[in-house]
């Protein structure tokens, strides 16, 4: 992994050189030079790792991640609870800063560092069948990014973003999403269908090291998942394709879908849930715990995972962000930290008069193998898969049995922590006790399987996909907080509003776009597919 990151680090920072001035001295040779980047050197391979890699988090000190993945939806799903009062996501408070993260502006952001970097990789390879993998890659990749993109955020420019340079479109309309999700799950689907064993290498991918077999598997899983997002708006359409996906779907944690970070590249390829947890920008490392509902869970049903997930006095003062090494993994003593509290002196809201506080490093903390700077970041699991399959035969009776697949997930989704550190392994044998233990029980088996990947997508830090699939199923049934000042009347967030700075730069399509949202453009706004 670490050989394909380093073309990204040395274009960066070749860039912030010439930003500094360092490259006006040698101007006319870097701009002759033979071997520099230019129509007829340029690979689109290299391209492709950077937007794998910006899909993990921005560049510049893990941007959106910090402010879109842990400080809202981490919190608002009950994975991660704080007191840091700048953490606005944990008391439904808005800060449009923070919730146009994802989105960006002209340095970071998923437009400017995602969808640009693939949507060159996408146009400098249709046409040439010598890079036709490369391009099926693309396509399937361009999905991903852009689904994440509309459901945070609803309606968002698709189908004329990133072709500025191209098609001379700078101000590109705003696509419905209903549109989007039509065109995702046949870009998905024939991109799947285009993908030739005996074709060309993609060897400027990260995830899978170009093995297109199991590109095939990702993009069928994901493809399921794309489906599994309309069962409340369009159930014909769900059904078609996760008929069409469920037979070639990721068959074990082997074919994980994830990013290995590089500790060596510091912001740039470092794993950025880490950098935030580790508390490079503030005292997260010390005031960030997992979240009493997340814990609670755990316990309640005896779960393996929860002596391994979960440690206590990792942090012992707030001044000091060294590890303490004799940190306390047993599970007897794991607790979880209540959303909704803060520092005040207000004793309806101060931590200190929650009946749970004794001290902080007593509250849970992510084990620290979990947020190595050298880490992983989970793109698609197994585990995943396989309990949207099982809600799949529930719904609908396709894909094999519903009791099988939910073990088949449960269990996956004990047993690929070590993927994290083979520290936190936990054997089949465990692993399969409990499901034994734990039985798929039809009568309640939409709440069982998505309370399963609740946890698991909390494990996994994609906090992301656990608020998405929150909103699509309702499960599970969390107990908001109503902090003073909140935006939504208290009420758990369903959308990130559109950035402000849309309105200067795209005016008449913000404005439209921005009119048809149900229940207005804000926080307690609703995306198409969240009915």
């Amino acid at each position: 992994m670490k050989t394909m990151i380093k073309p990204i680090i040395s274009t960066l920072a070749l860039g912030l050189l010439c930003v500094m001035g360092s490259c006006t001295k040698d101007f006319e040779k870097i701009n002759t030079d033979p071997i520099s980047y230019g129509k007829e050197t340029w690979d689109p391979n290299y391209t492709l790792s950077s937007s794998q890699l910006f899909y993990t988090g921005s560049f510049d000190f893990a941007y959106d991640t910090w402010r879109g993945n842990l400080i809202y939806s981490a919190t608002m799903m009950q994975g991660l609870s704080t007191v840091i009062s700048y953490w606005a996501g944990d008391k439904y408070l808005l800060n449009e800063g923070y919730t146009a993260a994802y989105w960006g502006n002209g340095t970071v952001g998923a437009y400017i560092e995602q969808v640009r970097n693939i949507q060159d990789v996408i146009v400098n390879t249709k046409d040439k069948p010598e890079l036709n993998n490369l391009y099926q890659v693309a396509r399937i990749w361009r999905a991903v990014i852009f689904a994440r993109l509309t459901d945070l955020y609803g309606d968002v420019p698709y189908s004329e973003a990133g072709v500025g340079f191209y098609g001379k479109i700078y101000k590109p309309k705003f696509d419905k999403q209903q549109d989007i999700y039509t065109d995702l799950l046949k870009e998905v689907d024939e991109a799947v269908a285009a993908l030739k064993t005996d074709g060309d290498r993609v060897f400027g991918d990260v995830i899978y090291k170009g093995n297109i077999d199991k590109w095939k598997r990702f993009g069928n899983s994901f493809l399921l998942r794309l489906a599994m997002r309309l069962v409340k708006v369009d159930e014909a359409k769900a059904k078609q394709y996760a008929t069409k996906a469920v037979a070639n779907t990721l068959t074990s944690n082997t074919e994980n879908a994830y990013i290995s970070h590089d500790e060596s590249g510091s912001r740039v390829t470092q794993n950025r849930n880490s950098q935030v947890l580790l508390g490079d920008g503030g005292q997260e490392c010390y005031y960030v715990k997992w979240s009493n509902t997340f814990i609670d869970f755990l316990k309640k049903n005896n779960d393996p995972r929860l002596g391994l997930v979960a440690v206590t006095k990792l942090y012992l003062k707030d001044d000091v962000k060294a590890q303490n090494p004799d940190y306390v993994s047993n599970a007897a003593v794991q607790k979880g930290m209540p959303n909704g509290k803060d520092l005040s002196s207000d004793p309806k809201y101060k931590i200190s008069s929650d009946p749970s506080f004794t001290t902080f490093p007593d509250y849970s903390s992510p084990n620290p193998k979990m947020i190595k700077r050298n880490g992983v970041t989970f793109i698609l699991t197994y585990a995943e898969t396989e309990l949207l399959k099982a809600e799949a035969a529930q719904r609908w009776g396709i894909g094999g049995s519903a009791a099988e697949h939910y073990k088949n997930g449960l269990k996956a989704s004990i047993t690929y922590l070590n993927q994290y550190d083979s520290e936190l392994a936990i054997t089949d044998a465990i692993a399969e006790s409990f499901a034994v233990a734990n039985p798929y029980d039809a009568s309640k088996g939409l709440e069982q399987i998505n309370m399963q990947y609740w946890a698991h997508t909390i494990t996994m830090l994609d906090f992301y996909e656990t608020w998405a699939n929150w909103r699509r199923t309702g499960f599970p049934k969390l107990t908001p907080v109503n902090y003073p000042g909140n935006a939504t009347s208290g009420t758990i967030p369903r959308r990130f509003p559109y950035p402000s700075t849309e309105e200067a730069i795209n005016g008449e399509n913000f404005k439209a776009a921005a009119a048809a949202v149900p229940g207005g453009d804000n926080l307690a706004g609703r995306v198409w597919w969240d009915k």
